[in-house]
């Protein structure tokens, strides 16, 4: 879908936005692409200075960048504070989202239970088995592989990509997409010391998930031992993602890849995990906050506080160590010095 740079910029003022162009208004763009990928006909963005060099080589037809970075006179330009932002509503307006292609529901190629309700429209692929007592929402698409369990109940627009598995009684609000290999629902590490032996906990709980949540592939959420394991509307969660049973995630947060929840910990709204990082079970992260990559959180979590390292520390304490650390080759040295200095004034 091609729109002149005209109208890519009265799609950002939809949404608040100030663009200034700079050259023609009329130029015809018809994708979204690098700096350095990009070819006559394409728009491209920068948002990272490091990048700035690829201006005077890039075959972009146009760029968005900030208001004070300098270009070269022959590009169109797309001027606004928050190329990055602009940039993703660009996405949306010359490609929009992946198309799902329909498939009526069949029950000669799908296992789909005569107690299971299904809402309009719902694209159900061979191969997906939905249980006894399982609701589903309207404009469903439902991908090969899948199997969602007895009493689910999911709301309207999910999206589940190939061999999701959704486990009895979950919850899953509106306009929820669930990727490929993820488990919802499945046991949390519930376990009692018996004598030398360890005596599973049935795990009774559920999982809820509000609305407009998305989630990675080969992800996995525990459900509670008893009540809910939560996570809030809006969140947003990357790939390899486990979350232990009874963990309660507020709304709009932003997981990154191979983080790993413990159970029964309490999550703000709008927090960000970076890659790789553990939060151990029964402690809060309070809201606005961020943890950094590979963080290995191990106590509570001040609301708006950035914490980095293992165990994780406030970050402009981490700051601190790290200046030390790396002065300790020095500080190893005077000290050998001071030594000798001292062994020859004892001589002496």
């Amino acid at each position: 879908m091609a729109a002149t740079l005209a109208e890519l910029a009265s799609a950002m003022k939809q949404y608040g936005m100030q663009p200034a162009i700079r050259g023609d208004a009329g130029l015809s763009i018809r994708r979204v692409a690098t700096l350095e990928d990009a070819v006559e006909g394409d728009v491209s963005f920068l948002s990272n200075p490091k990048y700035e060099k690829a201006l005077h080589t890039t075959k972009a037809s146009a760029v968005v960048l900030k208001p004070e970075i300098e270009a070269p006179e022959h590009l169109n330009l797309i001027r606004v504070a928050d190329p990055y932002a602009a940039i993703t509503l660009l996405i949306v307006k010359l490609h929009g989202y992946r198309q799902h292609r329909r498939i009526a529901p069949d029950n000669t190629r799908s296992n789909i239970a005569p107690t299971a309700r299904i809402g309009e429209n719902a694209s159900i692929a061979p191969g997906v088995t939905i249980d006894d007592d399982a609701v589903i929402g309207d404009n469903a698409v439902i991908y090969p592989g899948c199997y969602i369990g007895p009493r689910c109940r999911i709301g309207n627009n999910p999206i589940l990509y190939p061999n999701v598995v959704i486990y009895d009684d979950c919850v899953l609000g509106n306009n929820v997409a669930i990727h490929a290999g993820t488990s919802i629902g499945n046991d949390g590490l519930g376990y009692a010391p018996v004598g030398e032996q360890w005596i599973k906990i049935p795990q009774i709980g559920i999982v809820e998930i509000g609305n407009d949540v998305e989630i990675g592939a080969n992800c996995a959420i525990d459900r509670a031992t008893l009540g809910k394991t939560v996570i809030g509307s809006g969140t947003k969660m990357s790939n390899l993602i486990a979350v232990g049973h009874g963990a309660q995630i507020g709304e709009n947060c932003m997981i990154v890849a191979q983080v790993g929840l413990a159970g029964s910990v309490n999550v703000g709204k709008h927090v960000t995990m970076a890659g790789q990082a553990g939060i151990v079970g029964h402690i809060r992260i309070g809201d606005n906050a961020t943890i950094g990559a590979k963080a290995g959180v191990t106590s509570n979590v001040a609301d708006g506080e950035t914490v980095l390292g293992q165990p994780a520390i406030p970050i402009r304490d981490m700051r601190r160590q790290i200046a030390c650390m790396q002065r300790l080759p020095s500080l190893v040295s005077t000290i050998k010095n001071l030594e000798k200095r001292l062994a020859e004034l004892e001589q002496k």
